[in-house]
């Protein structure tokens, strides 16, 4: 998952405001239990890999998946299975309510090829004090305040990184931590209401094959919440649209020394294409906030064929399928630069904007918000620069914004975590949950009631 948009003075206002909330003891113990389960989940390697056939795509996700089903048993849920997928299911009854809706709350399983998930070893920075973080694992600083000034306004945190030789996995084991030290606490804590709650822990989002397999009848949520944010308050209800272009360039062989006028070289062609994307516009090195662009992902080549592997995002559809006829003209003006080459493009759509559909159940949103204003936050919709199960999920029919689960710099190793958001995570999904114990029971045929 990408970071959200935002401006930092947005972001550092809210943090100065959430500074003065109060963090009570409820808090705090939420944070200590998913600390605890966090350090346990990130050791185990659950890389998922985008040139595998298999389902999952790696073995490490069975593991933790395996892992997460004990823990679930031990706390007494009975139904905690895997799916034929490898997803992991599990439901936490409903207590001391009234007819309410069922909740879904997810997270994913797999962290990014991006960089290494093998050997995770977690380091704790007690009372974070502002100085640059240098991990046993390289000589030099691996997370600076410079590079991640988000890290100023954490000040007396306590921060978890790996060692800089691996990612984290924060993305998405903060969220499954998360989540579980949630239901650790709604079963320990039996007096408390909460309506019946569907939980998913689902694989290979990070290669996009996240729902593949899911059955949304199985498991008979209403609507869902994903736990894959990074930036307290913010309650995202919109993606990219995304599409993938596979470009299989083709061109004639024969031996380079026999080759004038004769040899095509498809391996040119495919770098002719990527040097004549756009640099200043339309590029992930120079686009923030709203705007779109064209991702150059994977180039890889021979004498005989080379493939370019481009990711085209925008939060608009038109402007999408304009990149998408941009991306084919320069394609076409490779091949047409050399007599005898030959071009094949594969459209793969892989997920909508989010917000398309979610804008037809505003009360899931709404219900967000007010858990952030319930746990002391001054909540705000935000749009997430990346994709999300619940994209897909909700393309799918199953509402499902994005919620914070308080991992900053992923997909890389400097990838860290403050335990007090993992704490605030925790809280917020609480609140949620609590929020909608609370709700109306639905009409025939009519979205549930964001409370009373």
């Amino acid at each position: 998952m990408s970071s959200a948009t935002g401006s930092q003075e947005q972001l550092r206002g809210a943090e100065l405001r959430r500074s003065r909330r109060r963090v009570s003891e409820r808090e705090i113990s939420l944070g200590k239990d998913a600390l605890e389960r966090f350090l346990r989940y990130a050791r185990i390697d659950t890389t998922s890999d985008p040139m595998s056939s298999s389902r999952p795509s790696t073995a490490g996700q069975l593991e933790l998946g395996r892992l997460l089903i004990d823990d679930l048993v031990a706390l007494g849920i009975d139904d905690a299975q895997f799916t034929e997928g490898g997803h992991v299911f599990a439901t936490l009854g409903a207590a001391k309510c009234g007819e309410t809706p069922t909740v879904g709350i997810l997270a994913h399983l797999d962290t990014s090829p991006d960089a290494s998930g093998a050997g995770v070893n977690p380091q704790i920075w007690r009372n974070y004090d502002g100085r640059p973080l240098i991990m046993p694992g390289r000589i030099e600083p691996v997370v600076t305040p410079d590079e991640s000034p988000l890290l100023l306004e954490r000040l007396g945190h306590d921060i978890v990184t790996a060692d800089g030789t691996t990612l984290l996995g924060a993305d998405d084991k903060a969220g499954i931590a998360e989540i579980m030290a949630v239901v650790a606490y709604l079963i320990d804590n039996p007096e408390l209401a909460r309506p019946r709650i569907r939980i998913a822990f689902m694989v290979d989002e990070e290669i996009g094959r996240g729902v593949e397999d899911f059955d949304l009848e199985r498991f008979g949520a209403d609507f869902a919440y994903t736990l894959d944010g990074s930036n307290a308050g913010e309650v995202q209800n919109e993606t990219f649209s995304a599409v993938q272009l596979t470009v299989t360039f083709t061109g004639v062989e024969i031996h380079p020394g026999d080759g004038k006028g004769r040899l095509v070289n498809p391996v040119k062609l495919a770098s002719d294409l990527v040097a004549s994307l756009p640099r200043e516009e339309l590029s992930p090195e120079t686009t923030e906030g709203r705007e779109g662009f064209i991702h150059p992902d994977l180039i890889d080549g021979s004498a005989g064929t080379a493939v370019v592997t481009l990711l085209l995002r925008d939060f608009d559809s038109d402007l999408l399928e304009k990149q998408v006829l941009l991306v084919e003209q320069l394609v076409q003006a490779a091949v047409t630069s050399q007599p005898g080459a030959r071009a094949e493009v594969v459209r793969q759509d892989q997920y909508r904007n989010m917000r398309e559909t979610l804008d037809r159940y505003p009360h899931v949103t709404e219900a967000a918000l007010e858990a952030n204003r319930r746990a002391g936050l001054s909540p705000r919709i935000t749009s997430e620069r990346g994709g999300t199960d619940g994209a897909l999920l909700t393309a799918k029919g199953l509402p499902t914004p994005n919620l914070l689960a308080g991992g900053q710099e992923l997909h890389s190793t400097r990838e860290w975590i403050s335990v007090q958001d993992m704490a605030l995570a925790a809280e917020c999904l609480l609140q949620l949950i609590q929020f909608w114990a609370e709700a109306q029971p639905p009409a025939p045929n009519e979205p549930p009631s964001a409370g009373r």
